[in-house]
């Protein structure tokens, strides 16, 4: 589906392009890529390139000559006004003020289908996210995990993906060692046994309450069993209750998972095993020191890395690389992880080890995501009231509810540090952006119910001339309206949902804006109903946005 304003921009690329040829600094076969999107500023049109800058080292010509002998070749779609060049030799277009009107039919013919793309071509995407290990409560810093990768999932299956969420289990390994040693310490310290509590262990209070639930349900069963059976039975059942948690707890904040993958299964599937030989077979595992090194040297690494262990049991990050092996012999296109910023070195490790197997490097794509500061009363909030360590997922959503949370988590770019304002997530003001978004569709609802109560119905299509719309409040709301589409595929593009968050903070500001100046009932007839159907068109747009957000469009507030 091409949409109005990828139709008009596809034009004057395309047209651009022939210029460019046309008067020489292009060859027909020539690729180059540049820019055509919606300024920063009004006053610089409804779109503008930079592609006279691009130009000046082939053409060898100041950027705003080789504008102005553009623009000599250059042939104007019918709807733009005109053209200027603006500051070091960006292009400017200005369109005819009446050419948005043209939004309205289209949305309104859509339906929630609006903004739907055809972009992914139903590739095959997996998006893993959180995966955080199952010794322990999910925190605050999980949650922004969990926003991001639910909203990019969706985000990418409007954009036409095939879109499955997964998440990765730590169910093997040390970790899983020291919470299964923990858990029996708890165990046995609530039983009145004398133990010293393991130095590597788990020490938060829901270790407690897991090992108080064991007892409740089992008593002591378990306490003449060998230690080390006693320590895998008493971590199974515990690890089962955690899982359960984790999954209530995501799935309180709007996340649902695909696929929940156990790294156990690997090991006793030999996968991980067979990886490693694959490794060996291709040239890159050699022996040192009684252990197996992966020669990631080979490949432009710094240093190699042990894949098994002298003691031959298999690192971390052998089960890591099988793991990954595993998903794209699952046959997904793209595969996208989303870690935390400390796990920046890990992803040029990843990639070296999908390469040295035959995969496509390119095709695993690492989302680093920076760490979340809690504010409240200006603040830093250190603690957690109920476990006296961390902030866990369900206070802060119990706190701030899940619309909130959602939002701030992705109301900034993943890269940047977040800085999350308790008190503002919580206020009812026009400073809260999740408050002012609702609010907006809310103004619509109650809209609609002033209309229901003087017998006012939703005018037919046909029977209104949108071409009355002239307003400047009018014309503003209806160009983003238009850039609705724009925003998904950018979104799609870039792997970055804040922008949607932005662009729904937009949209609200000049519904307001035009809500506040453009009477809707009362008006003259005809200028009421095409005020109607503009209404109808930012109702379906706001709430597209807002449920791909994974937040509600409430009726009132």
């Amino acid at each position: 589906m091409e949409y109005l304003l990828q139709r008009i921009t596809g034009e004057i690329k395309e047209n651009l392009r022939k210029a460019a040829i046309k008067a020489g600094y292009l060859g027909v076969e020539d690729d180059l890529s540049f820019e055509l999107e919606k300024p920063k500023e009004k006053a610089h049109g409804d779109l503008a390139t930079n592609l006279a800058l691009l130009l000046t080292k082939k053409a060898r010509k100041n950027p705003r000559e080789i504008a102005s002998t553009l623009l000599e070749f250059l042939e104007y779609p019918p709807l733009v006004e005109r053209v200027e060049i603006a500051g070091p030799g960006f292009i400017n277009f200005y369109f005819k003020s009446d050419w948005v009107t043209e939004v309205i039919p289209e949305v309104l013919s859509m339906g929630d289908k609006y903004g739907q793309l055809s972009l992914g071509a139903g590739k095959k995407v997996q998006v893993e996210f959180v995966s955080a290990n199952p010794t322990g409560l999910l925190h605050m810093g999980n949650g922004r995990g969990a926003a991001l990768g639910d909203i990019l999932a969706n985000i990418l299956k409007v954009a036409g993906y095939e879109v499955s969420r997964e998440y990765y289990i730590n169910d093997a390994g040390n970790q899983i060692e020291s919470f299964n040693k923990s858990v029996e310490a708890r165990y046995l310290e609530l039983l009145g046994y004398k133990i010293e509590f393991p130095e590597e262990g788990y020490h938060g209070e829901d270790i407690i309450e897991t090992a108080k639930n064991i007892i409740a349900q089992y008593g002591d069963r378990f306490i003449h069993l060998p230690e080390k059976e006693r320590q895998e039975f008493l971590g199974k059942i515990a690890l089962e209750e955690k899982l359960l948690a984790i999954k209530a707890s995501l799935e309180n904040f709007g996340v649902k998972y695909d696929v929940w993958f156990s790294e156990k299964s690997l090991h006793d599937s030999g996968e991980v095993e067979k990886t490693v030989k694959l490794l060996l077979e291709r040239g890159y595992l050699y022996e040192k020191d009684g252990a197996l090194w992966f020669a990631a040297s080979k490949l432009g690494e710094e240093k190699d890395e042990v894949l098994v262990r002298k003691n031959g049991v298999p690192t971390y990050y052998a089960a890591d690389i099988a793991y990954h092996k595993n998903k794209f012999d699952r046959g997904f296109d793209l595969v996208i992880n989303i870690w935390g910023a400390d796990h920046h070195g890990h992803v040029s490790r990843m990639k070296t080890a999908l390469k040295a197997l035959g995969y496509d490097p390119e095709k695993l794509t690492v989302i680093l995501m920076q760490l979340v500061r809690l504010f409240r009363g200006g603040e830093l909030v250190r603690m957690s009231k109920r476990t006296g360590q961390y902030i866990t997922l369900d206070e802060l959503v119990e706190e701030v509810g899940v619309d909130a949370a959602r939002y701030f988590f992705i109301m900034r770019s993943h890269d940047a540090h977040l800085d999350f304002d308790l008190d503002l997530a919580k206020e009812k003001s026009n400073e809260n952006p999740v408050y002012y978004i609702q609010y907006a569709h809310a103004r619509i609802m109650s809209l609609y119910r002033q209309c229901s109560e003087q017998g006012v119905s939703l005018p037919e299509l046909k029977e209104v001339d949108l071409k009355i719309l002239t307003n400047e409040a009018e014309l503003e709301l209806l160009r983003h309206l238009a850039q609705f589409p724009v925003e998904i595929e950018k979104c799609a593009i870039s792997l970055a949902p804040h922008h949607l968050a932005r662009y729904l903070h937009e949209l609200a500001g000049h519904f307001h804006t035009f809500y506040n100046s453009c009477r809707v009932l009362g008006a003259e007839e005809n200028l009421s109903k095409a005020r109607l159907l503009l209404v109808e068109a930012t109702r379906i747009v706001l709430k597209k946005g807002l449920s791909i957000l994974g937040i509600s469009a409430p009726e009132k507030m």
